[in-house]
């Protein structure tokens, strides 16, 4: 069966679990990828550019899974982790958004992985802020819009997947 590129929005805890056991669930089954719908979206730009589209919105699902979980021993930072998965797993969801997926199953493993992107150090501070006033930002304040903004704005280092265990170890 053919695979497609699913970015899963993830958090440090999900790469140790990834790292420990070999495979980890998407939060929730959900993902974002280059969907039908988000391709009818855009009247401008190449696949690779509307596929970027998709990866923001998972690095903005990481921020509120940082929002909601328990990470007080990692540091604050987004994690998303590209994956190829089989079409038939893969349930386009345009009602919740142009690029958003469920996943059934919504295990994947590493062999699955085709990058992993964290933000970097510097990061940190922005993203700290924009976890405290995502909600703030949802309901229009403009302050915490921007925060939220600057927090996305950063850049996401990559990783290959046998990066993994050190990625990991180093955090």
């Amino acid at each position: 069966m053919a695979k497609e590129r699913v970015y899963v929005p993830a958090t440090f805890a999900m790469l140790r679990e990834l790292a420990e056991t070999g495979s980890v669930a998407a939060r929730s089954g959900w993902g974002f990828m280059l969907t039908p719908a988000l391709r009818e979206f855009y009247t401008d730009g190449d696949e690779e550019e509307i596929a970027y589209s998709a990866f923001l919105e998972a690095s903005m699902a990481s921020l509120r899974l940082l929002a909601i979980g328990d990470e007080a021993d990692f540091p604050h930072r987004r994690v998303v982790i590209s994956v190829d998965i089989d079409q038939g797993a893969i349930k386009p969801q345009p009602e919740m958004g142009e690029p958003v997926v469920k996943l059934d199953p919504a295990v994947f493993s590493t062999e699955d992985v085709a990058a992993i992107h964290v933000d970097i150090e510097e990061s940190e501070a922005a993203t700290s802020k924009a976890i405290e006033v995502i909600d703030t930002a949802d309901l229009g304040d403009e302050d915490a819009e921007l925060a939220v903004g600057d927090a996305l704005d950063n850049f996401m280092a990559f990783y290959d997947p046998s990066e993994l265990p050190f990625l990991v170890e180093l955090l």
